[in-house]
């Protein structure tokens, strides 16, 4: 990857609350582009959303290895945003988080997310005077961002997909089963034996280079003003009760058929949230796609972009937002 600028010194930030469609519910969202940058076109104005766990401060923005996979594309001259739906990081929380949960039902369904999704979009298009961006969506963000798409093609120019849910042949491993309450608590530190078993026993010891679990787990704990120090973050469980109700049913929360934009699939090999072969049939169904590519990466699992092959996918979604609809390298302007 040949950057613009070598530094994340050369960029600005700008974290904002902007609103979603329910009254006294914020949306956080983050802002990084290149200093004196003005106006961006619509090709290289993109949004990130993440998973069922994380926010995107912890999977976007990490500096690990000297910069975080929005400073990535913000160094090539994209304009770059990422997205919190309520209940996670930097946005609203709904009042049941507060309380026990299980006080309440799972919160923050994928169709929730969709919505949310969507008030981001249209505050971006309206703010920068442009009529189409495009989308990054990780695990569940895959289904959130996709199911957007696909009942708005005409705002997504195109649409990356890194590691996207679909229907399941077996466990799913989010869904630990029993009674499901309002929202989860995650151990961030206790995760690093989650994310390791699912590479080979023998290429564990040096998937994660040193300190940046250390340097992600400070990142993420930081992003729930309740974890203090208990080493614990809250998430809420609307995704895992989708799982159940629909990917582990046989049932899917859109149709890939009704994509119309051209995507990409990334993929790593170690991944057992997201297996292979449930990338594959994703893939088979994005029938109307203006053009379709799968990049399967090498020695990665879920959590590949915090691991020591990152760069392979960050490579892949700047080559792939980079280039023409004819798929040639179209530079910046």
């Amino acid at each position: 990857m040949t950057a613009i600028s070598s530094s994340p010194a050369d960029l600005c930030t700008e974290d904002r609350m902007v609103p979603s469609d329910t009254p006294g519910i914020g949306l956080h969202l983050r802002r990084k582009r290149l200093k004196g940058t003005d106006r961006v076109p619509a090709e290289r104005t993109v949004l990130f959303m993440h998973g069922a766990t994380f926010p995107s401060a912890s999977l976007f923005d990490v500096p690990l290895g000297g910069a975080s996979f929005m400073d990535a594309l913000a160094l090539r001259g994209h304009d770059v945003y990422a997205l919190d739906v309520r209940g996670y990081g930097g946005s609203t929380r709904p009042a049941e988080m507060e309380a026990p949960p299980e006080a309440a039902a799972p919160l923050v369904r994928t169709e929730t997310a969709v919505r949310d999704l969507g008030s981001a979009v249209r505050h971006i298009l309206e703010e920068s005077g442009i009529d189409r961006l495009n989308l990054v969506g990780m695990s569940w963000g895959g289904s959130v961002t996709a199911a957007f798409t696909a009942g708005h093609n005409e705002l997504i120019g195109k649409l990356a997909l890194i590691a996207p849910q679909w229907l399941a042949d077996g466990p799913v491993r989010i869904d630990t089963g029993g009674a499901l309450g309002a929202y989860r608590r995650v151990d961030v530190h206790a995760y690093r034996q989650r994310w390791l078993e699912a590479a080979p026993e023998g290429r564990r010891a040096d998937l994660i280079p040193p300190g940046w679990f250390e340097a992600w787990a400070d990142a993420t704990l930081a992003t729930d003003p309740a974890a203090g120090d208990s080493g614990l973050i809250r998430a809420p469980s609307g995704a895992v009760l989708d799982v159940r109700e629909f990917w582990a049913a046989g049932r899917t929360v859109y149709d890939p058929g009704a994509i119309r934009v051209p995507v990409l699939l990334t993929h790593a090999e170690w991944d057992v949230d997201v297996t292979i072969g449930q990338a594959q049939a994703l893939f088979l169904r994005l029938t109307a796609a203006r053009y379709r590519r799968w990049v399967e990466i090498g020695e990665g699992t879920h959590m590949v972009i915090a691991e020591k092959n990152r760069r392979q996918v960050f490579d892949a979604i700047a080559s792939f937002l980079e280039e023409d609809d004819q798929g040639s390298f179209r530079p910046p302007t």
